[in-house]
């Protein structure tokens, strides 16, 4: 059963934001290292770093949070 606060995905249902597979992610982050739930990346776009959410089941990945 599903909990009422998250969507089909197990992302929050109040994200409203892109959700990336992991061949997606692969494509636009380099992954740096993981400590579940998050993800330490660098978008390749433009080096920015930061870090992704990520839920297991379906894995799937969201809410990019650029550090400073």
């Amino acid at each position: 059963m599903i909990s009422a606060h998250l969507n089909a995905n197990g992302v929050p249902a109040a994200y409203d934001g892109p959700v990336w597979t992991t061949e997606e992610v692969r494509e636009l982050y380099d992954v740096i290292g993981f400590m579940a739930p998050f993800v330490a990346v660098r978008r390749r776009e433009d080096g920015q770093r930061g870090t992704l959410t990520f839920v297991h089941s379906p894995r799937v990945y969201f809410d990019f949070v650029p550090t400073t």
